[in-house]
This record gives structure tokens, sequence and C-alpha cells, in this order.
């Protein structure tokens, strides 16, 4: 286990001890493909797209957050954050993937998943009444594939790593009850890029409930030898957050 993730169980650990309030975030909707471009291995597959020469429709989605908050500044939290995509189509030209030829105009179809698993540490550092804003870090576990079927042919790409990222949230509360939200997971590199950002509002409807409505954008990817993936989806969010 990464030297990150155990540092993030011992705060979880700490905060269960720590006069801890416990909350949970449910979020659903439907998730939309903005671009989805492709090729497998990255140096000699043929780039195609899942959202232009194939077509995604839009899907369903849920994703579940539950942790702590404690000491009045620390937030310690865990993520899951399921995502399938399907697509079908056909491709006026070869496409080679995975070292295997599809013909050119054969009916496709394409599954893509990418399951985020993510546990993450917060620190409020500006608490005001009505506006407060944090940083933290965040460790995910990235579990993908993307598959390709046509033609009595069948191959998938796999993919399951570790991805550290910077954690951020920003809260305003113009009204007693309402709270605008801008929050997310962002971190750029060489070898890729990775954004999670979710803008809208929340309304609390009692002491321990709120409902919240938004925009959630996922966006990122790599680019090396084995692999060439950069992706775009676009999500109505509607959600809870439940205080235990």
């Amino acid at each position: 286990m990464t030297k990150p993730a155990l540092v993030l169980i011992a705060l979880s650990a700490l905060a269960a001890g720590a006069a801890a309030r416990p909350f949970v975030d449910l979020e659903a909707g439907a998730v939309f493909s903005g671009y989805n471009d492709v090729a497998v291995p990255g140096d000699a597959g043929t780039r195609f797209s899942l959202s232009r020469q194939l077509r995604s429709d839009p899907a369903p989605f849920g994703r579940l957050r539950a942790g702590y908050c404690f000491g009045g500044r620390h937030t310690v939290s865990a993520l899951a954050a399921p995502l399938r995509i399907s697509a079908s189509g056909s491709s006026d030209r070869d496409i080679v993937y995975l070292g295997q030829t599809f013909p050119a105009g054969i009916a496709l179809t394409s599954r893509y998943r990418f399951d985020s698993y993510r546990l993450t540490y917060r620190w409020d550092p500006l608490r005001r009444e009505r506006l407060t804003a944090g940083f933290g870090f965040t460790a995910k576990i990235r579990d993908a594939a993307i598959g390709l079927e046509g033609g009595g042919l069948r191959a998938e790409k796999k993919n399951t790593g570790f991805v550290p990222i910077v954690n951020f949230r920003v809260a305003w509360r113009p009204a007693e009850r309402l709270t605008a939200l801008f929050e997310g997971d962002a971190l750029a590199a060489p070898q890729g890029r990775a954004e999670d950002v979710f803008a809208g509002a929340a309304y609390r409807l009692g002491r321990r409930v709120s409902l919240k409505a938004g925009y959630r954008l996922l966006e990122g990817g790599a680019d090396n030898d084995e692999v060439y993936t950069f992706s775009l989806f676009h999500y109505a969010v509607l959600g809870a957050v439940v205080d235990l």
C-alpha cells in the first residue's frame, strides 16, 4: 500500500476519535460524452473516437462519498465513483486496436469503464461566517477498461493504477439555507492529467439534510507507448448530503 494511502487511513482513524461529524454525500443523474479519443497501443494503434466515429448515448450514473469532518477545519472522506459508457457505430477506415484489425464499415460496439476510488484529506484554512475554502490531497485508484467488438473480433484494454491528485473546495453561503459550491480533484503532469470538478449549489432542508444540484466535469487522460486516451464527460447532477 502506498505511503499517502497509509497517511489517509491514519487520519481516518484519528477522525473517528476526535468528536467527528460523519456525513454521506450521494450523487446521481446523467453523464454525457464530450470527446473520447483512444489508441491502443499508443504508438502503433489507430487513433479513433468513441464519441464521433461511434455514438455514445447519455448514461445514468451514481457516486457515493462518506466521510468525517473534525477539529473544525479537517475532512477525511472516501469516494466510490463508477462510470460506464457504451458506444456503437462504424468507422470509414480500418481500426488497429490491441493488435487486431477491425475492418472499415463493420458494425462496432464499445464499452468504456472508468471506475474511481479515492481517499481524501482536506484542510480548510479559511473559515468565515459565509465563506469556507480549503485544499488537500487525494489518493486515487483508477480501474479502467476500453473494449471494442465487431465482425467477430473482440479486444479489451484494462488498466489499474494509483494517481495522486490535489483536492480543493470553496463554499459560499449567500443566504441562510443556500450554499454555492466549487470543489473537486485536479492535477496535470507530463504523463497525463485528471480533473473532476463540480460547480453547483446546495439547499439545506433541515439540520441534517441538504439537497444539491449542479454540473460536474470529468476530463483527462494519458499519452504513452502503451495507450493514448483522452476523454471529457459532462454530468447533470442531483444529490443529497446527510449529516449523520
